[in-house]
């Protein structure tokens, strides 16, 4: 039996930064998922850090302001387990990746 996962996920008090999730479920494991961070910069919302199983494997890929992506493979032994470690990163480090993008994008200069 196949389950759809998909909802919202606010990370900051200002409604700014929200962690995106999708996945879907067989037999109580994870088959495939997109969890994505993304963040309301100067009125628009920007995809950061991404993390999905496109291309047949679990991966993240850092977004750049210019639009350039670094794919980063993950070795976990299936998808349940890449997929928490995707939640839970978000979720640790969003403010960093905020920070880095905007940096990109020069609001920190």
């Amino acid at each position: 039996m196949k389950k759809d996962i998909s909802f919202l996920y606010s990370l900051s008090s200002d409604l700014n930064d929200r962690l995106r999730v999708t996945a879907t479920k067989k037999k109580g494991e994870i088959s495939s998922f997109v969890v994505q961070y993304e963040a309301m910069i100067k009125d628009e919302w920007y995809g950061i850090v991404r993390y999905d199983t496109r291309h047949g494997f679990a991966h993240k890929d850092i977004i750049h302001a210019n639009g350039r992506k670094d794919k980063q493979p993950l070795y976990f032994p299936n998808y349940s387990l890449a997929f928490t470690f995707a939640i839970n990163d978000i979720k640790t480090l969003w403010r960093w990746y905020r920070y880095g993008y905007e940096k990109e994008m020069g609001v920190h200069e």
